[in-house]
């Protein structure tokens, strides 16, 4: 599996405020983005995979929330998490 505990962990360690830092909304931020990649690969291969792409675009919407959120509550915090992940946005 591409996502085991040993690589939520270390994602969790860099964006998280510390390994066991799941909830905090950068750590959630940038494991979608960790997953969004591989699904991106994934589809790049299988371009007819279309439950893949349906989840793509579930997880790329359920970043966006937490972007905007994180963009209304703290400028700051979403500009950082931006830099870091080298979202457009």
């Amino acid at each position: 599996m591409y996502l085991t505990p040993e690589i939520k962990e270390k994602i969790f360690a860099e964006y998280g405020k510390s390994a066991k830092d799941t909830g905090s909304t950068e750590a959630q931020i940038a494991l979608f983005s960790f997953r969004i990649k591989h699904l991106t690969e994934h589809l790049k291969q299988n371009k007819k995979d279309l439950f893949t792409e349906r989840a793509l675009y579930r997880l790329t919407g359920k970043r966006r929330k937490l972007l905007d959120y994180l963009k209304k509550n703290d400028i700051q915090r979403y500009r950082d998490i931006v830099a870091k992940l080298g979202l457009r946005k």
